[in-house]
Order: structure tokens, then sequence, then C-alpha cells
């Protein structure tokens, strides 16, 4: 398990939960179990754990307290595993009471508790925890519990004593259910493990580990181990999602949405299947013996997040599939050798985050604990949701705090593709106004961003030589390491040629005759697609040339180049290059053509780092 970032968005949001809360009054420690009063009524704790390990935690997530009927489902499981289906069911049913937890809910025909989650039912299922001596039982049930908390887990004595010494009414129905033949032998004997069982000590963070454990199907997520059978996990998350909350089960489930169970110690442990656990301790408790405020903090983050069971979805596809940076891929814009060695040096602070699929807490949690891993180091974070098809209202807020908390850490982030995302776009709205949405998606293309980083990059380390407006011939990349003489002779045969924004100035399939120096402005290299649309596939500026490929081949021109704004050129005709060694200038066209390979090269490194990066 890999340590959370104290500024996680998840977990400020956790701590916005708790300061919402925590001076929350209402309800009262529970004092039937003497014990059990000496709870402070201010303690409170929330912790999130995924399926895959990750436990978010703030407030008393560390408080030791008894796990109380929050053990009944997990030893029920137990009794599925040790007895068999068919056993467990002969002493127990699986049907709501719609009844209190202390309810005397026996059929009338077999003496059956109707479910493993009223007390009646929980004796009746710890009669079943294998051993042969009751030190035996006792260690296998602590020994399982431990396995779903992911650590030894011990008795608390005080609590346990307290328990046994006042719970009659267990006693009575311990003695019931002998009557019934549900129970054989002495009935203390199991009454005195459920008592044992219900003061077993954990924290906040266990129960939330517990809750993901079975949202795993079984499988404890930090210690790798499976604790239960898929298909017996099953059944204690139906019995939980009817049951769990004894006679508020209904409205938890149609609000919450997400099998749970309490305790009267004041725990709440909440699962959504496959995806993660949650735990919330707080001793006050309601009428109907559930946490008051871990009712609240539930409600809260099921609508918050979208949690609910039946709105979210079944399999969650990765929404980051790889991490890409700015010494890999480039933008569209072709610049000189000069400043793609730089940016191969440097362009590793450019981190891009291509999203896709649907963005929801499940699919975007794991995406931002690996944003704020990988970009510890970054000075550029583009966030892209291009390939996003949907996003909820709980990870429009999650992207937003994940953009402060990299703000703050000095990286300046990019959110683009955010055009088509309405729900965002009404979000950010909502919080900011228009112009928020404006400044924080002020490049919907990725493309756009990246440029912008480069250009940033590249003025930080090269504040003398920051990208140019204007570039005379002797800062022409295939003029490099020409002498002022070599210059003066290629300068008297080029033509000058200054072209307004959407001048075509190549057109595909057309004759190649010449190449161009660009002096100034800028110009697009657009291509036809097989569907008949043209894609602009990159971007010169002054500095740059094109056209110069044809001096290899002579070919038709392969790719329209248009003027994107009023552009400054030096038309170089292939005629003039072909007359250099006629002219004694041989030098002149061999230190052109050298240079043309050279930059050539350049290209196809940088297109095939590009490709590296992709993959």
């Amino acid at each position: 398990m890999q340590s959370v970032p104290s500024n996680s968005p998840i977990e400020q949001y956790l701590r916005h939960l708790h300061g919402k809360f925590a001076r929350l009054e209402d309800g009262a420690v529970a004092t039937y179990i003497p014990e059990l009063g000496r709870a402070r009524p201010g303690w409170f704790g929330i912790a999130v754990a995924t399926v895959d390990g990750q436990v978010y935690e703030v407030g008393d997530s560390q408080i030791p307290f008894t796990i109380q009927s929050i053990s009944k489902p997990l030893v029920y499981g137990l009794a599925l595993e040790a007895a068999g289906l068919k056993r467990v069911l002969s002493k127990v049913g699986v049907e709501p009471s719609g009844e209190a937890f202390n309810s005397i809910s026996l059929d009338p025909q077999t003496g059956r508790p109707l479910n493993p989650m009223i007390n009646a039912g929980a004796i009746a299922t710890t009669s079943l925890v294998p051993g042969n001596t009751s030190e035996e039982r006792r260690q296998a049930l602590l020994e399982f519990l431990g396995e779903f908390a992911g650590h030894p887990l011990v008795l608390d004595e005080s609590i346990y004593q307290s328990e046994r010494d006042t719970g009659h009414r267990n006693r009575a129905i311990a003695h019931l259910l002998r009557n019934s033949d549900i129970l054989t032998g002495d009935p203390e004997d199991p009454l005195d493990l459920y008592f044992r069982q219900c003061s077993v000590a954990v924290t906040c963070r266990d129960l939330a580990v517990m809750a993901a454990t079975l949202a795993s199907g079984g499988i404890n997520p930090l210690t790798g181990r499976r604790v239960l059978q898929a298909q017996n996990t099953g059944r204690l998350l139906s019995i939980m999602s009817s049951c769990g909350m004894y006679d508020y089960a209904g409205e938890w489930i149609y609000n919450v949405g997400m099998p749970a169970k309490s305790g009267v110690a004041g725990g709440i442990l909440a699962v959504l299947p496959g995806q993660l656990g949650v735990g919330v301790f707080s001793p006050p408790l309601d009428a109907k013996g559930n946490s008051v405020r871990g009712i609240r903090v539930c409600n809260d983050l099921s609508n918050d997040f979208g949690l609910h069971l039946f709105n979210t979805p079944r399999v969650i596809t990765p929404a980051l599939r790889a991490i890409q940076t700015g010494a890999d891929v480039r933008s569209k814009r072709l610049r000189p050798r000069g400043e793609l060695e730089l940016l191969r040096q440097f362009g590793h602070g450019i981190r891009i985050y291509p999203l896709r699929g649907r963005l929801i807490f499940a699919t975007l949690e794991p995406v931002i604990r690996a944003v704020m891993e990988d970009a510890r180091n970054a000075t550029h974070a583009i966030l892209d949701l291009s390939q996003v098809v949907d996003i909820d209202r709980a990870a429009c807020r999650l992207l937003l705090e994940l953009r402060e908390v990299l703000l703050r850490q000095g990286v300046k982030v990019f959110l683009t593709g955010a055009a088509e995302r309405r729900t965002l776009q009404e979000f950010i709205v909502s919080r900011l106004d228009q112009g928020g949405w404006k400044q924080i998606c002020q490049h919907d293309l990725v493309d756009e961003a990246l440029e912008a980083c480069e250009r940033e990059v590249l003025r930080q380390h090269t504040p003398t030589a920051q990208t140019l407006l204007e570039a005379p011939l002797a800062h022409q990349e295939l003029c490099r390491g020409f002498s002022p003489g070599e210059l003066e002779d290629l300068a008297s045969r080029l033509a000058a040629e200054d072209l307004p924004a959407g001048t075509n100035v190549l057109i595909a399939g057309s004759p190649a005759d010449a190449m161009y120096f660009l002096l100034q402005g800028e110009v697009g290299v657009f291509l036809t697609t097989p569907e008949g649309a043209e894609q602009m596939i990159s971007r010169l500026g002054p500095g740059m040339s094109f056209g110069e490929l044809a001096l290899t081949d002579r070919a038709p021109r392969s790719a329209t180049v248009r003027a994107l704004q009023p552009i400054k050129t030096l038309r170089l005709s292939f005629e003039a290059f072909d007359r250099l060694p006629q002219e004694g200038l041989e030098h002149l066209q061999s230190k052109l053509t050298s240079n043309l390979v050279g930059v050539l090269a350049s290209r196809l490194r940088s297109a095939n780092a590009e490709i590296r990066g992709l993959k």
C-alpha cells in the first residue's frame, strides 16, 4: 500500500465531511452495556479503503472501540465457510425482520431466527464457529476477524465482562434457541463466544479495510490473502443489504445504496462492491441504534461521489492507461534541432495525462493517486478529457480539487478536451463563473496546451533566445554553419514572397518546383483523410523551411501548406538549386543537402520518441 499525500483531494473531501458533522450533537452514547457509556461523544473518525489497498482516513480513525454487531455478517461468513450453506440455513434464515437488533424474531414453526443480523440469528451463527474446545473456537473467531482487518485483533476485556454481566436478554434468547434445538448442548458456550466476538477491539480504519475486503470479493486488499470465498461474500452482502441496518435497512439501501452494518459502539461498515469500503466511528446513536454522524457521512459520501450500488457501473475500466512527457511527445509545431534538443533534455517536466471512459469516483480515485505521485517533479500538467465519454459531478469536483492541489505545488495545469463535457462546464461555471471556465479550459486541444508548455520550457532554458517572431536567413535551420559569404551567395538566388493568411503556398498533388525559408509568421501542413476531411499534421514557425523534401525526388507535393497568418518567405527554386555546381557553388549545394539530412533525421528521431511514448 502506498502512502496517501496529506493534500489528496479525497482526503480533503473527508476532512470537509468531518468538519461538517463534528459539531453535530444529536443522539446519545449507548449505556445499556455500562462500559459503552464511557465513550466520548466527540470521538469521530472516517476512513475509506479501495479494493487496491489505498486507505484514506481523517479524525479519530485510530481510536479503538468494540466491533459489536458489525461482527455479525463476518462471523456469518465464517459459519458458511466452516459448516456449509445447508447447515447454516437450517439454523438461521435470511428474511428481514423489520425490527430492532435485540428483537426475539423466531419462526413460530421451527424456532429459527429470521436472519443473522439480529441478536438471535447471530447467536445461532456463532454456535457454528469451528473448534473442538471453547478456546479453539475463540481463537478461530479472533483470527478470522483479524484476517479481515489485515492484522491481529484483541479482545477488550472490560467490555466483554460488562456485556457478559448485563446480557440477560441475550441469555434468554440463547435458551429459547436451545429450546428449539437451534442450539445444542449448553447454550452458555455459544453465548459466551458471542459476547466475546462483540467485544473485539477495532478502529475506524480496520472497518474500512474489512469493508474493502468484502468489496473485493473476499480478498484483503492489504495482505492479498483470500479471507472468504466469493460466493459466500455475495451472500454476506445480500444479507447486509436487506438486514444490516435493522428497521432502518429499507431507507438506508434506498438513500445510501451500499450494503452496511452498524454497531452500538458507534461504528458503521459500508461496502460498494468492486470499488471500496467505508468505515465511520462516532458513538452517539439514534433511536434505532445507528451512529448519527455515521449515517450522515455515508449519505453525503454516496450522494456526492455517486456511490449508490444501483447507480454505478459494475465494470470499472482504467481511466488512465499511460502517462506521457514533453520529452517524448511533441506538439504539431516543427522546431529547429536546437529547440528539439532542449525539449528532449528539459521536457520531462511536462506531463500529459490522457483520461478516457467514464469518470466517476471509482475510476478517478486511482488517477488522482497516480497524478499526484507522478507530478512531484512536474512543471506543467495537461489533463486531457478528449476521450472521456461521461463525467459525473463527483468527478468534476475531484478534478477541480486536483487542479488546485497541483497549482499549490507550483505546477501549471491545463484542462483540455473539456468543451463537450457539459456537466464539467456547468459545474465550473456554478462554482466560479464563465470567466473561470475560460481560464481553466483556455486550450481545448491537447496540442495547443502542449505547444504552450513547450514555449514556456524553451523560454525558461533559453532566456536570450526566446521563440523567434522573425528569423533572418542566418537563423534558418538549413543554413546552419554557413559563412557570411555563403549566406550572401544564397540570398542572391532567393526571391522574397509575402503572402496573406489563408494562402495555399503549396497544394497537395501539384508539381514541386521550389522550397521556402519561413522568415516570419506561421504555416500549417495539411493532409486529406480517406473520408475527405482536411487535417493539420504540423505547424511551422520562423526559422523553419518547407517544400524541401521534394529536393530528394522531385515528386508531386504530398501535402498542402497554408499560411495560418501573414507570412514572409524566401523562395529557392529547384532550378536555381540545380545550377549551383555550374556556378562554382557546389559546396553551397552540399551544405544545404547535408543540413537537410540532419533536419530530417532529427524529425524522425522525434517521431520515433513520440511513438514510444504513445505505446
